[in-house]
């Protein structure tokens, strides 16, 4: 380290995909690259300073040890809030108002429960969607990290432990966080699912006992009950002529409008699409998201 600059670097990745992104920009700019699991192996000692951004995997001590400066990571959550692997995600789906990025020190063992160095709070506007939630993370993450090395000793010097009795939760994300309860969930609910999980995977429900994807919908926020829909029971669907959509009661008695969606793996359809090769062959008591 020079005047609080990086004078060497060399990144690890352990990104499985063909394209990683983080490999091909390291090659591109002759910045040394390695994998984790060759790394591991055998770990490179002459570095002051780690720094670990959604990497997935538990550092072991000797690693973090070697370091003179320790590990930092880079968490897009306001920690103790949403410790884990998929913090953006989950603040999306409970509706939270607020999230942000922590700068932490990495301890062994264990994940995202090291001491904070900085956190910077960010809203969440009530329609943004996950990948632009991201990107905004992800600009204010780099630029926090940058201060922090930039001034490592203060913050160092200032280290605030987190509190575990307050710490909450954001597991991995698998293809049953994406099914929507329409039982159980309301209007706000399922469009905060939609939203956190959009460009990732697409929500699913089915119809007829064939599986439905949903990849667009839109909620109208100053609705108060749809009275029509609202005489049915959750998950009911009808076709709006005027709209051109599909409008699927929830729980609440509101209403989320279905603007692209796929049956039976097969091609994205319209909401006419869906209405005039599927809804309207079947009578309307069977017209259920189930």
């Amino acid at each position: 380290m020079y005047n609080g600059r990086v004078q060497s670097l060399e990144v690890v990745t352990s990104f499985k995909a063909a394209k990683n992104p983080v490999k091909q920009y390291s090659q591109a700019n002759a910045i040394p690259v390695y994998d984790w699991n060759s790394f591991k192996e055998s770990p490179i000692t002459s570095f002051d300073l780690g720094v670990v951004v959604s990497f997935g995997n538990l550092i072991p001590g000797a690693i973090i040890r070697s370091f003179d400066r320790g590990m930092l990571n880079v968490h897009a959550s306001l920690l103790p809030k949403l410790r884990g692997a998929a913090p953006i995600v989950h603040a999306i789906a409970n509706g939270d108002k607020q999230t942000g990025i922590s700068i932490m020190r990495i301890k062994p063992k264990y994940f995202d429960v090291g001491d904070i160095l900085l956190q910077s709070v960010v809203n969440i506007p009530r329609d943004i969607l996950m990948p632009q939630l991201h990107d905004q993370l992800a600009q204010i993450g780099a630029s926090c990290l940058i201060t922090c090395i930039e001034d490592i000793e203060r913050y160092y010097h200032n280290l605030i432990r987190q509190d575990d009795s307050q710490a909450t939760y954001a597991p991995k994300i698998d293809h049953k966080f994406a099914e929507i309860s329409w039982n159980d969930t309301d209007a706000v609910g399922v469009y905060n699912l939609y939203r956190s999980l959009y460009g990732f995977r697409p929500l699913s429900t089915s119809f007829e006992g064939e599986l439905v994807k949903i990849f667009e919908m839109s909620f109208n926020h100053s609705q108060k009950r749809t009275v029509h829909l609202g005489e049915h029971r959750p998950g009911y669907i009808e076709y709006s002529k005027r709209l051109k959509t599909l409008l699927v009661r929830c729980n609440d008695g509101c209403a989320l409008e279905i603007l692209k969606l796929s049956i039976g793996g097969k091609k994205v359809l319209t909401g006419m699409d869906f209405h005039n090769g599927f809804l309207s062959k079947v009578e309307q008591s069977k017209r259920y998201f189930m």
